[in-house]
């Protein structure tokens, strides 16, 4: 690594792991917390299990995090408070079994892939980014679904209809000023369709020739515009998706800026402390408060950094 992407590995590692209580919903204080206790949790599982791959950048900074969820993967009540939020509820349920830690007993994740809905593992009804979701995290669980491979689903995928779009000048082919080429929304399902497609790294997207070309100046396109406005989480978002196109995002001009970009919002005790410049949290807000608004950005750094980290594998080499 270099010294700036050591800085963020080490302070947003360092950082999760001193507030692990505020991601466990059943420590002293759970009940006033201001955050989505499930969501945070899974995405901690996320970035424990991205470390955890053979082949991987472990980090025994990540232990402790990894011991919360071992236990809370064992905990029948745990995957009960998916259901205080029912637009995600099934989706939280597949990542949970999907995420689940190695080596523990799976009978609560067994019990959670039992309420799943069977219909909820079809295409039918549901967006593209949406069935490459439930792809990607049923295939990781190994349950049986009906969603198309993701070489059917790739022309659909936002990496390719927002590349066009782009050209046909929606939401603009130039950005001018302080005009993003996406939206929010857009630049969100752009980050995402990358993750699922590669993996965080680990496979090919599919993307070849003047598609993938297209696909990666997109992302050079918002990427610039995140660290223009200092746009901390879709930027670190966006370098995970400049290395999973086959870039090396520290060699190129945006992708090392946006580390530095993150590096300067990064605070002593190692928190990225918001989305954004214009969304972080005070400095004297209290601690719930803080973390509902650094540990989404803090963990997206730290993956950024263990994704940039873990070198290409062998289907890319050479």
């Amino acid at each position: 690594m270099t010294s700036s992407l050591d800085q963020l590995s080490a302070g947003t590692l360092d950082w999760l792991g001193a507030n692990l209580d505020h991601f466990d919903p059943y420590t002293a204080d759970a009940g006033t917390a201001t955050h989505r206790h499930a969501k945070a949790v899974l995405e901690l599982a996320l970035l424990c299990h991205c470390s955890n791959r053979p082949g991987g950048p472990r980090d025994e900074r990540l232990d402790g995090a990894t011991a919360l969820l071992r236990k809370l993967w064992q905990r029948p009540e745990f995957p009960r408070t998916f259901d205080t939020h029912p637009p995600s509820a099934s989706t939280y349920r597949l990542a949970f079994a999907a995420l689940a830690p190695d080596g523990i007993d799976d009978t609560v994740r067994r019990a959670t892939l039992a309420r799943l809905a069977p219909d909820f593992l079809s295409p039918a009804g549901r967006p593209p980014l949406k069935r490459m979701e439930i792809r990607f995290y049923a295939d990781k669980a190994g349950v049986d679904h009906t969603v198309e491979p993701y070489a059917e689903l790739l022309g659909q995928s936002p990496l390719v209809t927002l590349t066009g779009a782009a050209e046909d000048g929606v939401p603009g082919a130039v950005a001018t000023g302080d005009a993003p080429p996406l939206t929010d929304s857009e630049g969100y399902s752009l980050t995402h369709a990358a993750f699922f497609l590669g993996d965080y790294g680990r496979t090919p997207t599919g993307l070849y020739g003047e598609a993938l070309a297209d696909a990666r100046e997109l992302a050079r396109r918002m990427l610039d515009h995140c660290v223009g406005q200092d746009r901390w989480d879709l930027a670190a978002e966006l370098v995970i998706t400049q290395f999973i196109l086959g870039l090396e995002p520290l060699r190129t001009p945006s992708g090392a800026a946006a580390v530095e970009c993150l590096v300067r919002a990064q605070r002593s005790d190692g928190a990225i402390p918001g989305r954004s410049a214009a969304l972080m949290a005070s400095s004297s807000a209290p601690a719930g408060e803080f973390f509902r608004k650094a540990y989404h950005t803090t963990l997206v750094t730290a993956l950024m950094a263990l994704v940039l980290s873990s070198g290409r594998p062998s289907w890319h080499r050479g």
